[in-house]
This record gives C-alpha cells, structure tokens and sequence, in this order.
C-alpha cells in the first residue's frame, strides 16, 4: 500500500523521495549544518510513508532492572542503526527541531543565518590569527615583536578551540550511542535514588522525536515507528507496569510517531497489573487500565478451519527432521521394499506412523483437524509431541498393537486441549480398576469413567479452578470421547505410559483431594 501511494505522489507532480544514504548522506549532512527544516503545508498532505517495524521482545530484558529502559534501548538503537550513526551524531550537536510555516509558503528549508554568521566570524578570526602569526614568523623585521606572536597564537588558538569543541562533540556522539548512555546510567550505583534520571531518559527521547521530525522534511515523506512488543506476559507483573509507563512516556508527545502494537493476552496481563500500584483511582480493574492505555483494540478471533491446516502445515515444516517431502520420500521407499531388521527398520516403521498421523492432522475432511487448537503454540507443541509418542509406543507395543497412528495423534490432541478433565479421568479410572474384574475394566469407555465420577468434580471445582481453567470447551471434550474418539479404558492404560504432554503431578493432586475428601466423608 505504501508503494502505491509513493507512485500515486509521484504522479500528481511531488518531489521523489530520497534517502541518507550515498549522496543523499552528504546533502544531509549539509541541511542539518546550515538549514533548519519548515514544516509546509503540502507536507501536511503528503500520503506517502514509511514505517520502521522494530521488535521488542520483552522476555530478552526481563532480567535486566528496569525493562522499560530496555525498551527505551531498543528504539534508539534501531533509529540509529536504520538512519546512520553520522547523521543523529551531527543532528545532536548542530541539529534543530522543524518549525511550522507562517500561512502557505512552500519554503521546507531555512538558512540558519546566525549559525553561519558565527562559523563565518570563527573562521575570519581563525585567519586572521593564523595571518598574525605567520607574520610574526616569517617576514624580516617583525620576526623579533614577541607580542605580536603571543596575540596571533592566542586568537588562532581560542577560535580553533571553539571549532574543535564541536567536531569533538560530534565524535562523543557518534562513538557514544543514546542506547550506551541509557545502559550507563541505569548500572549507575546511583541509579536507585538518582534525580533527574528520568529527565535524561525523555531527554533522549525528545532528540529521537526531532531527528525523525527533521528525516520527514529531508526524506519528504511522513514516518511512522512501529514498535512490537510481544512476550510481555511472559515477565513480572512490576515490570509489566514498567513497560505501560515507558509507552506513555515515549507517547506522551502529541507529535511523536510511534505506533504500539501490543501482543498479549489480557487473562495474563490484567491480574500482573492488578498486583502493582498503578491501579489506583481504577477500582484495582486490569480491564479498565487497559481500556485508557489502548486506543485501537483487536481481539483475534477464532481461527477458522483453513487458518488452522495452514497453522499444521507451518509447525510441521518447522521440524527439520521431521520435513514433508522427506517423510513422504521416506514413506514411499518404505512401501516399495521391505521394512528392514533392527534400528533402520524400526526408525522407517516410525517414520511412515509419523507421517500417516500427520497426513490426519492436516487432513481437512478428517475429523481430528477440528479439534485443533486455535493458538499457534499449542499447534506446535502438538506436532512436537506426536512423534515422540509414536515412537515410544512403537517401541513397547510394536506396530501390532491395538492402536493406530491416528488413535495416538488424536490422545495427544486430547491430552494438549483437556489436561484437567482428562487426568481426573484416568485418576478416577485407575482408582476404580483395583476392585473391578479386568475385562470388564479393559471394555469400558473412558467418557463412562468420566461421567459417573463427573459430581465428585463438580464438588472439588473450587481447589481444582486453576487444573480446569487450562481446559477447552466442555462440549467439545463431550463429543470427542462420546462419539468422535471413544477410547476405551485398555487403550486410556496403553497410552498414558508414552503420554509425555500431560503433567502427572496433576493427576497426584487429584488423588490427594480425592482421598482427603472420602476421609473427610467417613469421619464420624
């Protein structure tokens, strides 16, 4: 879209664009030396843009004090690093923020006449000083007026000095970064209880706002900082409170151009900033806090069908042992000939098990593919997880076993989107296997062990809240062991011995609530 705009401002007559670099490097150099920038009208209406994306990853920096200053960090390191150390270097010494024009002059550069007028003067007394000395030196007769070589000395020296001050100031800031001053201060021993530390930190920032201001009147086209924070939820609650006060400091200028796009989930984020003190005079609301800190919400809605094969098919191309066409290549070798005796073979077995439960998953007329999860994560912990299972089960049952590769692929997704129904589940039926005849255990299903034990969880629901938050639809979890896949319990006993994705500890809590709930039953 940005490059249509660029050729649509091209063809209605506007300048083209340029760059700091090249040629463009040395005429900037020059505008920000002697010219201050206006900002016209016309570059009011310009539509052209460009957007400068930069990553934040706040779990990078969770371990430093303050992760705002590493956010902070991150964009002057990447402003400098797109534009040019030189460029910012110049700007912090000679630099000046854009003004606006008066009325509709087209005028985008001023002569900056005193900046000229002085480096005129400095440079007429520095001539002037060298001319005394030279002739204090060199012509006969005058050779022996000490005083004459003391002024021509002293007035060479002072303007030159004054000359010297500045290129040296351009050198400390070109060798110095914003984002090697911020790290100095904040390993400052004084950085707990230092005044002004905050004045220096907006301070930086300010600069940050000019240059881009003045790159938009030089570049002739408006541009946009996209800042993406993700991870967030992932670190402690104080220094997410951290990161929502850097982002209203950095856009605390009405002028600034940034852009947040923030990636969290808010069941995450709302209680870390409940547990901080940035909710007063907010109800201690999270929801509410977020609401006044974020002006354009977007909840991503469910993925559909489609979204989620795509999901599939990018997790599985993701594992490099385990790529499409190798498999399939794999598979067909392993139909045209004989599977071969000991590790080769097993390892071809398990790659074709591998396979065909991927071909399932992927599958959009199967219907396994619709009970996939919508987030990306837990998409690519499944396809993590099939193959490790597949390959323990073939190693203690062998490929004669009662179970197929798409009955295991489907005990993992079961696994991955239910934990807590599933391990009250199994607990229930390996409390209830020691006093039942084992065929009659081996033949029931597993959704008949979970609906006669179903009141006993709905007593236990308030210590079990958390376990049963990280399930999915209850409904679902219905249709999947009712109908869709009705494992039974041989084959629930089969499977937990290569289930790796299901944390066991659930189950042992589980059995202690148990226990403790009929001991408190069978009190007098």
């Amino acid at each position: 879209e940005m490059a249509q705009r660029e050729a649509a401002e091209l063809l209605r007559g506007q300048r083209k664009p340029r760059s700091p670099h090249g040629w463009g490097l040395l005429v900037a150099l020059w505008l920000l030396a002697f010219y201050e920038p206006v900002v016209t009208e016309g570059h009011l209406r310009r539509k052209n843009l460009e957007f400068i994306f930069i990553r934040f990853s706040a779990w990078e920096f969770a371990g430093c004090d303050k992760l705002w200053a590493g956010l902070v960090t991150t964009l002057c390191h990447h402003i400098r690093q797109h534009f040019g150390a030189l460029p910012l270097s110049v700007f912090h010494v000679l630099g000046s923020r854009p003004r606006f024009a008066s009325g509709f002059s087209q005028r985008e550069w001023i002569l900056k006449k005193g900046t000229c007028l002085r480096l005129g003067g400095l440079l007429l007394v520095l001539a002037v000083g060298i001319g005394i000395l030279l002739v204090a030196l060199l012509v006969p007769g005058v050779k022996d007026h000490h005083a004459l070589k003391v002024v021509g000395s002293a007035v060479a020296s002072l303007s030159g000095s004054s000359l010297l001050l500045g290129a040296l100031s351009i050198l400390k800031n070109f060798l110095v970064s914003e984002k090697k001053k911020i790290e100095r201060l904040t390993n400052s021993d004084r950085f707990a209880g230092q005044l002004g530390f905050m004045s220096k930190i907006r301070g930086e920032v300010e600069v940050l706002v000019d240059f881009l201001a003045f790159m938009e009147v030089f570049e002739r086209r408006r541009l946009r900082v996209v800042l993406e924070i993700t991870s967030l939820d992932l670190c402690y609650p104080e220094k997410v409170a951290g990161v929502f006060n850097a982002m209203a400091t950095l856009l605390s200028d009405a002028n600034a151009p940034f852009i947040f796009l923030l990636a969290v989930d808010p069941s995450v984020i709302v209680p870390c900033l409940e547990q901080t003190g940035c909710m007063k005079g907010l109800a201690d609301n999270g929801y509410e806090y977020l609401n006044r800190a974020v002006s354009l919400p977007f909840s991503i809605p469910e993925m559909g069908a489609r979204s989620r094969l795509r999901s599939v098919a990018a997790a599985i191309q993701t594992r490099e042992d385990l790529m499409y066409r190798i498999i399939a290549a794999n598979v067909a070798q392993t139909r045209r000939a004989p599977a071969a005796p000991g590790r080769k073979g097993a390892d071809s077995e398990a790659v074709a098990w591998i396979h065909e439960a991927f071909r399932c998953l992927h599958d959009g007329s199967d219907v396994l593919s619709r009970y996939l999860p919508a987030n990306g994560a837990n998409v690519r912990r499944i396809v993590n997880t099939i193959p490790i299972t597949l390959r323990l089960l073939l190693h203690r049952s062998g490929a004669s076993g009662i179970l197929s590769p798409r009955a295991a692929a489907a005990w993992v997704v079961l696994a991955d989107r239910w934990p807590g129904r599933l391990s009250w589940t199994l607990q229930c039926l390996e409390d209830a296997g020691q006093g039942v005849p084992a065929a009659d255990s081996q033949r029931k299903s597993l959704w008949s062990v979970f609906q006669e034990n179903a009141g006993e969880l709905s007593a236990l629901r308030g210590p079990l809240a958390k376990v049963l938050s990280l399930d999915g639809d209850p409904e679902l979890f219905q249709v999947f062991l009712a109908r869709d896949f009705p494992f039974s319990a041989g084959e629930a006993r089969e499977l937990l011995g290569v289930t790796v994705n299901l944390d066991h500890s659930i189950r042992r809590h589980m059995a202690l609530l148990r226990a403790l709930d009929r001991l408190g039953k069978a009190a007098p």
